[in-house]
């Protein structure tokens, strides 16, 4: 069992596209769907789809996307706000990415949302994860 879903999230993610696989499957949760859902949006990741497994919590299977089959279209994971140390920002505070190049993940009261979504909204959160 592990402390940190959404790190072992982003994890797996990072190890399958280091190791070139077309594929992951991750435990499945409300949390780890909506930021498949971001991902995909932003053109992160390939497909994915939600299978059944034995135990009623089932598996999110994501496709990854590469660059001219060579390197994978994410740069960079990063998990900003952790179990130990939480990190909330205001609306007029959220952090860009590479300037924009990348999203931030925010946990608001309106549900997961990107950081230009939220600057949008004039909300503010917790700043879950960044991508780049």
């Amino acid at each position: 069992m592990y402390t940190d879903p959404i790190s072992d999230y982003l994890t797996r993610i990072r190890n399958a596209q280091k190791a070139k696989k077309k594929t992951v499957e991750i435990p499945a949760s409300k949390m780890k769907l909506r930021i498949t859902e971001i991902l995909n949006k932003n053109g992160f990741i390939g497909d994915f789809n939600v299978t059944e497994t034995k135990n009623k919590q089932g598996s999110i299977v994501i496709k990854l996307k590469y660059n001219n089959n060579t390197d994978g279209v994410i740069l960079g994971l990063e998990r900003v706000s952790r179990p130990g140390i939480r990190k909330y920002v205001e609306s007029n505070s959220i952090p860009r990415v590479l300037n924009g190049l990348g999203i931030n993940i925010i946990s608001t009261s309106k549900g997961l949302m990107t950081d230009k979504e939220a600057r949008k909204h004039g909300v503010g959160g917790e700043v879950v994860c960044s991508i780049w």
